[in-house]
């Protein structure tokens, strides 16, 4: 069972559409949008079926590992659902891209066997963030008490700082938990997004016409992202082909972060 969260998303869609071969749970925070996303895919002859789900509420994923379990053995969680820094809320950023994603990853882990696989997205913004201690243990951390307060000392209230910041926090989740899921035979994995051509980056163009022209020319390719240069790199870490991978990011950038960070 492949099961993708942010399902009715562009990266999730294109995520889903890469594995035609498997049975897909599609699950988005409304239940409307994953009925209209899992109408179009049975359309193209998929094998797949969604519920709704808050990735916020334990009790809503619980719910939705009930029924991934229902459904079978999981093979993949393919975790792409988040926002952006546009919604200028720093405990929003916090609650829905990290804690969210440790509350999904320590839940999976219970229907985690040998081969199966957590795919967390991450972002290339996260390579930006250098390692320092008193805020990566809070980012690995995400719901100690006092763990948003320490990450927010450094943000300077900004949300798209918080942004790059809970990112890394993604990356540090799948190096907390690549002991505990190797002890099964399952993988962690992350994949940290350049400039993507989804409903979120296109809005981020909209807010940041030059800075995203300037990160478009800077990128040696030459060209942003689309979502399915992302779902063929998840398709290949959720098959047996990544066996031997675990613990790792793999930037999906276009080799563009390394020249961010000389401008920077």
């Amino acid at each position: 069972m492949i099961v993708i969260t942010g399902g009715a998303g562009g990266i999730g869609q294109a995520c889903a559409k890469s594995f035609k071969d498997q049975p897909i749970i599609l699950t988005d925070y409304s239940q409307k949008m994953v009925d209209e996303s899992v109408e179009t895919l049975k359309k193209e002859g998929f094998d797949v079926s969604g519920i709704a789900c808050d990735i916020t509420n334990k009790s809503d994923i619980e719910k939705l590992v009930k029924f991934v379990a229902d459904k079978g053995s999981l093979k993949a969680l393919i975790h792409t659902a988040g926002v952006s820094g546009t919604g200028k809320d720093l405990k929003k950023v916090y609650t829905i891209d990290l804690i969210a994603t440790e509350l999904l990853v320590d839940a999976f882990y219970e229907l985690a066997e040998k081969g199966s696989v957590a795919i967390l997205l991450s972002s290339m913004m996260a390579h930006t963030i250098p390692p320092y201690e008193k805020y990566d243990d809070a980012l690995s951390n995400p719901q100690e008490t006092g763990s948003f307060e320490t990450v927010s000392q450094f943000v300077n209230e900004s949300s798209d700082i918080m942004y790059n910041f809970v990112k890394r926090g993604v990356i540090l989740l799948t190096h907390k938990n690549v002991d505990k899921w190797g002890e099964k035979g399952a993988r962690i994995v992350s994949v940290s997004p350049g400039v993507i051509e989804t409903a979120m980056g296109l809005k981020a163009a909209e807010e940041h016409p030059e800075l995203m022209e300037s990160i478009k020319q800077a990128t040696p390719l030459k060209r942003n992202g689309q979502p399915e240069d992302v779902a063929d790199v998840i398709y290949f870490l959720a098959s047996d082909a990544a066996r031997f991978i675990t613990g790792t990011d793999i930037l999906i950038d276009g080799g563009v972060i390394q020249n961010i960070k000389k401008m920077a």
